[in-house]
């Protein structure tokens, strides 16, 4: 059985321009729903990458004291989402989560973290990601960025067609995937790497799906978690 996933790395240094103005002067991230998510699922360490109102951000976190934080400093210009992780791999595992800041979800009776690390199986998988049915999704509307087998396999989408799942911002990934990588690139290249060599899996997330990167999509977000949080 593999061993639990220890480390975390939250993409959050982005520059928050959909989201404003509630961005003008605050931080566009819900850091405190994810980290609240990795203390959870007994994940001991998270790196948090900043650069839009990155002095903001840190001073919120320096209060936490669940899960360890390290701070990924991206002030002098962005990386993108795998130039980002690449730049925190010091401060991560060999095996670690990797969590978008503007994707949250309600929980069904377990955590979808911990069901993550239930399902990782690291001789057949180089990522595992969370996806979401996009028929039941807050605040998504395009046409599935993955199709999935019955053996949990993802491809892309074909020309013209509607996929079931939208990524739903987190998963598991091999640090070894990231060796030889450029300084700034997206992790869009690592899924297509690993889909070349069948090695991206899926899970379906057990529970509500709020993809929040606009103002109306809050107000999506907040009415869902009404609905389904006692």
């Amino acid at each position: 059985m593999p061993a639990p996933v220890d480390s975390a790395m939250l993409l959050a240094a982005g520059l928050g321009t959909r989201m404003r103005p509630l961005t003008d002067h605050r931080p566009k991230p819900m850091i405190d729903i994810l980290l609240d998510k990795l203390a959870g699922a007994g994940v001991s360490r998270a790196v948090v990458n900043v650069h839009y109102l990155a002095d903001v951000l840190e001073t919120h976190l320096a209060q936490r004291q669940r899960p360890a934080i390290a701070i990924s400093d991206e002030r002098a210009g962005l990386l993108d989402s795998g130039g980002g992780v690449l730049k925190a791999l010091p401060k991560l595992g060999e095996t670690f989560f990797v969590l978008n800041a503007d994707a949250i979800w309600v929980d069904g009776p377990r955590s979808n973290l911990a069901l993550l690390m239930e399902a990782w199986r690291p001789q057949e998988m180089d990522i595992l990601l969370l996806l979401a049915p996009t028929t039941t999704s807050v605040g998504w509307g395009n046409r599935g960025d993955f199709a999935m087998d019955q053996a949990g396999r993802l491809r892309r989408p074909r020309a013209g067609e509607v996929t079931p799942f939208a990524y739903a911002g987190a998963g598991i990934w091999k640090r070894e995937l990231f060796a030889g990588m450029p300084e700034r690139f997206s992790l869009n290249r690592l899924f297509d790497e690993a889909i070349a060599r069948q090695r991206l899996f899926g899970l379906r997330l057990d529970g509500w799906w709020m993809h929040v990167g606009t103002p109306a999509a809050v107000d999506e977000a907040n009415a869902c978690i009404a609905d389904h949080v006692l």
